[in-house]
């Protein structure tokens, strides 16, 4: 009985993984098991969560600078993936932070604004997060966990005549290989593949590509990325600098082209963003 369980819990995984099988913008091939609507309005009710717990800056030169960005980015995003109106909110807090979320919200944190010294270099910040949307990388997270659960779940079964102890070692072993040989590198790919299609995004809207390099230059002064990068959910700021300065020859015909026109973005930074947070915020 608990062999035929086994197999039938395979089975089920493998039927689903061959089901939920797609691919991602880059041509990646990738795994979502959740619809859509339900990763909309999983987001929907993530969006309304934050907003109840952050509190929300009221600047109208911050607010039109972010919105600014956002229409020139949305308008170059391609059909399959667009949206016309995306829910821009800025966080008053000093954190360094900026994230999308499905169904079209965009979340900017004044510490971000500052770090980030140009329209251009947010830019990349915001194209970053609209491709971890385009990519429905929550969806694969999602999925992954999944599939490592049932993968946990069909272990423990066929290791069940096991000793409690062996048990307890081999299911262990196995959950410590799946996060530093599966989850971790697949999370670091998530992000250099959002790096990419937010590259290509920044320069079809008119953005300067070379400042996204510059970006992760501030962000390295400033010390985020520390530890090995086998055991972090993000690649080290020195990688996404090297690896963004390769991509930019890709992208760069479509910013000179952009530039050429003469149609280019003019997002004007708060006059506040250079100055010293105050204390306490």
């Amino acid at each position: 009985m608990k062999n035929l369980i086994k197999v039938m819990s395979l089975a089920a995984i493998a039927v689903a993984v061959v089901a939920a099988c797609s691919t991602s913008p880059t041509g990646r091939s990738q795994l979502n098991l959740m619809p859509a609507s339900q990763l909309d309005q999983m987001g929907a009710e993530s969006w309304n969560q934050i907003k109840s717990q952050e509190p929300l800056l009221h600047d109208a030169q911050a607010t039109a600078y972010v919105r600014c960005i956002t229409d020139a980015l949305a308008a170059v995003v391609p059909e399959q993936y667009y949206r016309e109106n995306w829910d821009v909110e800025i966080f008053d807090s000093e954190m360094v932070n900026a994230f999308a979320l499905p169904g079209g919200y965009i979340g900017v944190y004044v510490g971000m604004i500052r770090l980030s010294e140009n329209q251009h270099q947010l830019a990349a910040v915001m194209g970053h997060e609209i491709g971890h949307v385009m990519a429905e990388h929550g969806n694969e997270r999602v999925s992954q966990n999944l599939l490592v659960t049932g993968a946990l779940v069909g272990t423990d079964l066929a290791f069940s005549g096991r000793s409690p102890e062996q048990r307890a070692m081999i299911m262990a072993a196995v959950g410590i290989g799946a996060q530093v040989g599966y989850m971790l590198p697949f999370s670091r790919r998530h992000e250099s593949e959002a790096d990419e299609i937010g590259l290509d995004l920044m320069a079809k809207a008119g953005f300067d590509p070379h400042e996204a390099p510059k970006l992760w230059e501030n962000m390295r002064e400033l010390g985020g990325g520390g530890g090995p990068e086998w055991l972090s959910t993000h690649p080290a700021p020195s990688s996404r600098i090297r690896d963004l300065s390769r991509q930019i020859p890709d992208v760069l015909p479509d910013y000179e082209a952009r530039a050429a026109q003469g149609n280019l973005p003019q997002c004007e930074r708060p006059a506040w963003a250079d100055e010293a947070p105050e204390q306490g915020s």
